[in-house]
């Protein structure tokens, strides 16, 4: 089982090394980039698992001035009844330990009170096995952002009553997700 703690400074130039090493399913970071993100994340976490960093994760809640696209696209769409999975990278040396599953319980925990946990995924260039594990999870494609590079805006709804099971509420994105037959 692994642990989520907070980033500190001493773990800076492990996610940015991680982030690299992952760049091309990423995007870009550097040192003043990651404190800023730090700054608006809800949940800005080192996991670890058997007391080694395994990887890392960062959240956005609903309402902050992160300057995303994808994440403007979920604001002006769901207004505050969001939360935003930005990036979780696990190193090589620990993935198919379960570690993805279990952060990502742990996040979806988090978010419940937002109605919704949402993210993107690379669909060109296409990232299949993410893909995968997210629709095994009950995540469903809501949206398309790019042009060179595609991603799928992907939602998971968590229970919060008068939701569709895309996670939307009801109405105009409910009606919009059925025409894109996603619901």
């Amino acid at each position: 089982m692994p642990n989520l703690r907070p980033i500190t400074a001493d773990d800076h130039a492990f996610v940015l090394d991680l982030n690299q090493r992952n760049v091309e399913l990423l995007s870009p970071l550097d040192q003043a980039r990651l404190e800023e993100l730090l700054a608006w994340a809800d949940h800005g976490d080192i996991i670890e698992h058997e007391g080694e960093r395994a990887g890392f994760v960062l959240t956005f809640a609903a309402g902050t001035a992160y300057d995303s696209e994808n994440y403007r696209w979920f604001g002006e769409h769901f207004g505050d009844e969001f939360y935003y999975l930005d990036r979780v990278v696990i190193d090589d040396g620990f993935r198919r330990h379960g570690l993805g599953r279990a952060a990502y319980d742990e996040l979806e925990r988090a978010a419940a009170p937002y109605g919704r946990m949402v993210l993107e995924v690379n669909v060109e260039p296409p990232n299949q096995p993410s893909l995968e594990f997210h629709a095994g999870r009950g995540y469903v494609e809501v949206d398309r952002l790019g042009d060179d590079k595609v991603v799928a805006l992907m939602a998971l709804g968590l229970g919060t009553p008068n939701r569709g099971r895309n996670g939307c509420a009801p109405g105009a994105q409910d009606a919009d997700a059925q025409d894109r037959g996603i619901s």
